[in-house]
């Protein structure tokens, strides 16, 4: 194989966009990766959003799962970060250290092998701005808008997608046009990685709107739908995205103690998780719905009591929208992005940091039999989120792209 073309050279050769002028539907495009599934998530948060708060307009919004699309190479780095996640959680820390060392988001090497996939995106789709919700792909987006001569006209967003102060350093690029942040915390973590101040606003989490407290009557129907008992306190045991961690072993503990409970267990992509639960469940004293993959989390949560869960951001506020407690699994030292989160459910008292799997029985038989103490924990839950944050990020977003009638609209589509 002969060397690599360079990236200026790759770019010269492609032939410009074309794109009818008369075109005028503004165009968003979402950069992502399946690297758990909360940035899937905050992808699907933006895009109900938009149809949401801008019913009535025409917003053609694409989602690209741009990391593992972009190359081979980066494929596998997100394998590995899922194989890692799913069966090895304590390593995560050493993955985070690496990944924050080598910063593979910056290197020619990558950029090089991804830089095509770029190019092609802009060549058949050039959007009228760009949204990033994963800390890999800014870097790369915002170079190539650069040597495309896009950066002036077609803005950077990024969405921050872990809340508090110690996530990725891939979060920082000079490039972004303008950063959205969960709290005052992910703002000094941002400046402390040397982003201008006057580009970073706080506008809360990217939940789906259809993350909501139902209500009682409500969430006794979802459970009633679930094939459970529509008057009895459950317990929604969830895996993730991935399904790993120590949630299986805390899962066991759970089925041994002698609970009047009910519950929801949420194995994720791990299919081997989810006949392993099967299988315990049928050793249960109390009724238990097993469920794989899942794109109705909502549901699962609004038949909740509390959630039992390691504290991913998106997942974490998702609960907290639904008024559910959380009982953290904290087992495993959490990944330095996600301890903030950790400390901010424990100090605001929305949640239980669990150390050891064999707690969850006292821990939960607290929840059920005192009134005051389960109170407490569902009421602070309602103060951790910013009200009507997907819409004022969508509306941030919105505020960038050209008016259609603008000169820069007509340029953009024919760049």
């Amino acid at each position: 194989m002969g060397p690599l073309p360079s990236t200026k050279d790759h770019l010269a050769s492609l032939p410009p966009p074309v794109i009818p002028a008369s075109q005028r539907n503004p165009k968003i495009l979402i950069i992502s990766s399946d690297t758990g599934g909360g940035h899937r998530s905050a992808a699907a948060a933006i895009v109900a959003g938009v149809q949401k708060f801008f019913e009535g307009e025409s917003y053609a919004v694409r989602v690209v799962r741009a990391v593992e699309e972009s190359h081979h190479l980066t494929a596998k780095l997100v394998r590995l970060y899922n194989w890692i996640l799913c069966n090895r959680q304590h390593w995560m820390k050493y993955f985070y250290w690496c990944m924050n060392r080598i910063r593979p988001e910056t290197r020619e090497f990558f950029h090089k092998r991804c830089v095509a996939y770029v190019a092609g995106l802009f060549e058949r789709w050039c959007p009228h701005i760009v949204v990033s919700v994963h800390p890999l792909t800014q870097h790369l987006f915002g170079r190539v808008l650069k040597e495309l001569k896009l950066a002036d006209r077609v803005p950077l967003v990024s969405v921050v997608t872990d809340p508090c102060y110690g996530f990725w350093k891939g979060w920082a690029c000079d490039d972004v046009t303008l950063y959205l942040v969960a709290s005052d915390e992910a703002r000094r973590q941002l400046i402390d990685y040397g982003v201008a101040p006057e580009r970073i606003k706080i506008s809360g989490m990217p939940v789906h709107p259809k993350f909501a407290y139902p209500g009682e009557d409500a969430a006794k129907a979802a459970r009633s739908a679930l094939g459970l008992d529509p008057e009895k306190f459950t317990v929604f045991v969830n895996a993730g995205w991935a399904g790993g961690g120590n949630i299986k072993e805390i899962f066991k503990e759970l089925i041994r103690g002698e609970l009047d409970v009910q519950a929801i267990f949420l194995a994720g992509k791990n299919e081997d998780l989810r006949v392993a639960a099967e299988s315990l469940a049928l050793e249960a004293p109390f009724p238990i719905k097993v469920i794989g993959y899942s794109d109705e989390i909502e549901k699962l949560m609004s038949a909740a009591n509390v959630m039992i869960s390691k504290l991913g951001g998106l997942t974490t506020f998702e609960a907290l929208a639904c008024r559910v407690p959380i009982i953290a699994d904290l087992i495993t030292e959490p990944m330095p992005q996600e301890a903030g989160t950790a400390n901010l459910i424990e100090e605001r008292g929305a949640g239980i940091m669990l150390k050891r799997s064999a707690d969850v029985v006292p821990v939960v038989r607290r929840m059920m039999e005192d009134q005051l103490h389960y109170s407490r924990l569902r009421a602070a839950t309602a103060g951790l989120a910013i009200p009507n944050s997907t819409r004022q990020i969508v509306e941030e977003i919105a505020a960038l792209i050209p008016s259609p009638e603008s000169t820069v609209f007509t340029e953009i589509a024919s760049a």
